[in-house]
């Protein structure tokens, strides 16, 4: 798999750069979200705008940083249905590890009916899914904050793909861009990928005017609604709903074959 080309690279290592530490002060757990969808190829030229427009790339160990999620689900995938079937107020539930730092979160996403999402975790000491469900702490937390009990969920969707953090100047939002995004289905082992494209999306508080949002519209790359455990699970299980989701991947596809003038 090839994470990035010569191209990106350049640009990202002539950004600002900002720390972990400093990205404290953006974390942004209650806010809105925007997500956009574009070929693989126009990450390059997105980088090279936002460089010019003074955003900052978050560096550890470099700009292109490894995640691995495991979504939980009861075994009739109802979290997966209540997003499937339109419901605004929502949850997700799963354990994320930021590889390079070996650091493991269990958390637990929720969505209200104005489209606003407050995500909430703790501390997890790995997302090995037999580990976690005899985690006293972990246990509470899932049913505290959640109708579920953890020992009724089982892991349902494993989601990989490597991330570029960017941040503008007056820290008042951050960009992620999500890709080589790879799918592992617990229930029926089957794999599949979204490799050609690149998930954008724009978290903020709602208060502030977006640059990068304009830059997007500049590219013709307009907001997409996107859930990477939905659209993973529409793909790899062929035993969920999925007639709400089969139009949209059949227009990531034609997304993923747009071919941008990387060269401007």
């Amino acid at each position: 798999m090839v994470a990035h080309n010569n191209s990106e690279a350049v640009i990202w290592d002539q950004m600002p750069r900002i720390s972990l530490d400093e990205m404290k002060s953006v974390k942004l757990m209650n806010r809105t979200d925007t997500k956009f969808v574009a070929p693989r190829c126009a990450l390059a030229q997105i980088l090279k705008r936002a460089h010019l427009m003074g955003y900052m790339v978050q560096y550890t160990t470099g700009a292109l940083n490894s995640y691995s999620t495991i979504y939980y689900d009861t075994d009739t995938l109802e979290m997966y249905t209540v997003h499937h079937n339109r419901k605004l107020c929502r949850q997700k539930i799963r354990s994320r590890t930021y590889i390079e730092s070996k650091i493991s979160f269990l958390e637990i996403k929720n969505k209200n009916n104005r489209g606003r999402t407050k995500k909430i975790r703790i501390s997890v000491p790995s997302t090995d899914t037999s580990l976690i469900k005899l985690n006293d702490e972990a246990v509470k937390f899932i049913g505290k904050n959640t109708k579920y009990l953890f020992h009724a969920l089982q892991p349902a969707l494993t989601t990989e793909f490597s991330r570029i953090t960017l941040v503008n100047k007056e820290k008042t939002e951050r960009i992620t861009i999500d890709l080589n995004v790879n799918f592992h289905n617990f229930i029926h082992n089957n794999d599949d990928n979204l490799n050609d494209i690149i998930i954008i999306e724009l978290k903020q508080d709602g208060r502030y005017v977006s640059t990068m949002r304009q830059i997007l519209r500049e590219m013709r790359i307009m907001p997409f609604k996107i859930s990477k455990y939905c659209v993973g699970t529409a793909l790899t299980n062929p035993d969920a709903k999925s007639n709400r989701f089969k139009k949209k991947i059949i227009l990531l596809k034609k997304i993923a074959q747009y071919n941008y003038d990387t060269t401007t």
